[in-house]
């Protein structure tokens, strides 16, 4: 149908044979798929005579894509989806109704159904959006291996004029992430896709390091970021059941002898780190910070104060 479509669009009348021939079909079959079009709120149209045969409506554009049901809603789904999750912008909402537009009246009112009832569950926080032209000028230096240069504003307000080789692209948490290394320092860096203005190519290629793993760099550069209390756990489990309540992006794991892990985090605020190890229910040393400990020790007494029923 899609190949009759193409041919349709060439304009003029086609004859049936002639379409037939094309399709590698007889004619009863170009007449059956012209049916489905029609269907599919496609005016195309029978023209009688001796050089009668198939012509689609004057004036009539044909979307440049055709959806099955499933394939409608899972791209409009995916656009209400990615913005929430940050990975676009306000673009999706001109893509949904381009592509609402094109839709056949019977798809569209399901649709649009789908789209009018759904909620989503609050994100832990509000998704930030680059650029279209940083994503893309990023992406295509990953894949093609190419130095670039850009400006760069920091979180503290510092801007500066930095060169990457950037090894891989990262969306985590509502955030975009380029991760490579920065000749200049010898060193990998971290870098927000929003925080970057002017990429531009720079000539020549360099090769990533073999085996390379983006997502897990950047995870671990978030967990290891700067922040008020450096904590330093010792967890007897195995490493599934710590990662299940300290991510990746929030803690480093290290093996250690009798199926034990040394867990290092960076927060701000130690309060929430005592539930958190009491929901694991596994056993534990404090390292560091002594501040812990007593946190650890109230929380301990509270829940001992309330089994024995105590207010």
């Amino acid at each position: 149908m899609l190949t009759l479509l193409e041919l349709l669009q060439s304009g003029g009348v086609r004859r049936a044979a002639e379409l037939a021939d094309w399709l590698g079909v007889d004619e009863r079959t170009v007449r059956r798929y012209v049916e489905h079009l029609v269907e599919l709120d496609i005016p195309v149209e029978s023209v009688r005579g001796r050089y009668g045969g198939y012509r689609l409506a004057r004036g009539y554009r044909v979307p440049p894509l055709m959806f099955t049901d499933d394939e409608a809603l899972a791209v409009l789904l995916g656009l209400v989806a990615g913005r929430r999750a940050g990975l676009i912008g306000m673009a999706d909402e001109t893509a949904s109704a381009k592509l609402r537009r094109v839709l056949p009246q019977r798809l569209a009112s399901r649709v649009e159904s789908v789209l009018e009832i759904l909620t989503f569950t609050a994100t832990q926080r509000a998704p930030v959006t680059p650029g279209t032209a940083t994503l893309l000028a990023i992406a295509d230096a990953v894949r093609h291996r190419r130095p670039v240069t850009f400006r760069y504003t920091a979180g503290d307000g510092r801007r500066s004029e930095r060169t990457l080789h950037p090894y891989g692209l990262v969306a985590h948490s509502g955030r975009w992430y380029v991760r490579g290394s920065d000749p200049a320092l010898a060193e990998e860096r971290t870098f927000r896709l929003d925080r970057m203005a002017d990429v531009r190519p720079l000539p020549g290629t360099f090769e990533a390091p073999p085996g390379y793993d983006p997502a897990a760099e950047v995870l671990t550069g978030l967990a290891r970021a700067g922040y008020r209390h450096h904590v330093r756990l010792r967890i007897q489990a195995t490493e599934e059941q710590i990662r299940a309540r300290f991510p990746a992006a929030l803690a480093v794991l290290t093996a250690a002898p009798g199926g034990w892990f040394t867990v290092e985090i960076r927060a701000e605020q130690l309060d929430w780190i005592p539930r958190v190890l009491a929901a694991l229910d596994r056993p534990f040393a404090i390292e560091e910070p002594e501040e812990l400990r007593g946190l650890v020790t109230a929380l301990a007494a509270r829940l001992t104060n309330f089994s024995s029923g105590g207010m």
